[in-house]
């Protein structure tokens, strides 16, 4: 771990984006743990049986694929366009990697690596402020979907009119796109899916959505 990090720095900050080099590394880490209860409360929200197969997009450090594992039996990909990403996922998942049910990918949400109808559950944890074209890249997620298969999106921010007296800084330098419950929903319908559940938190502003593929 990098020594004496300011982590209000715009340098260590940027790499939220894509995380590169120890700088990268260290925010992954950190991620891991800040993030454990946004996930743990979008993860209640989501029903994934013992013989599910999923995607996690995104993955960074690679705390959720694991906890996906607890859940499922089935196989677990995690994807990310970062290399620090995918090595350090892989290093948390080592065990699971080596018994065969984990795998990590490097490649874009954009033109996905797998087959048509691969997966049961694919899941995007605080990733979808960075996609490059969030309706081609849902539609993606939609192609390799089974029939009734779901998407799970998950973020710690929400658009609303308090977002850029937050974190206004950190949008701009990272250019996020952050989503409203409506633009959320919409979204997703209009990459074609159906069911389209959103959830937020009372005490926080926490999003998540699950869509389905009919």
């Amino acid at each position: 771990m990098t020594k004496n990090i300011d982590k209000h720095d715009d340098e260590y900050i940027l790499n939220c984006r894509k995380p590169v080099g120890e700088l990268g590394a260290d925010l992954i880490h950190d991620m891991n743990e800040h993030h454990t209860d946004l996930s743990l409360w979008g993860l209640s929200h989501l029903d994934v049986d013992e013989d599910d197969v999923i995607l996690d997009i995104g993955c960074g450090g690679g705390v959720n694929i694991e906890r996906f594992t607890d859940k499922t039996n089935g196989k677990v990909y995690g994807l990310d366009y970062s290399e620090v990403s995918v090595r350090e996922s892989a290093k948390h998942n080592r065990d699971k990697i080596d018994d065969g049910q984990v795998e990590i990918l490097q490649g874009s949400v954009s033109e996905l690596p797998f087959e048509d109808e691969t997966f049961d559950i694919v899941s995007g944890f605080e990733t979808i402020y960075f996609w490059p074209d969030l309706e081609n890249d849902l539609r993606e997620i939609h192609r390799v979907l089974k029939k009734d298969g779901v998407v799970f999106i998950c973020n710690e921010e929400k658009n609303d009119e308090n977002l850029m007296d937050r974190i206004g800084h950190i949008v701009n330098l990272l250019d996020m796109t952050v989503l409203s419950e409506k633009e959320l929903h919409d979204l997703l319908e209009k990459a074609g899916f159906s069911d389209i559940e959103v959830y937020t938190s009372d005490d926080t502003n926490y999003i998540c959505a699950i869509g389905r593929k009919e």
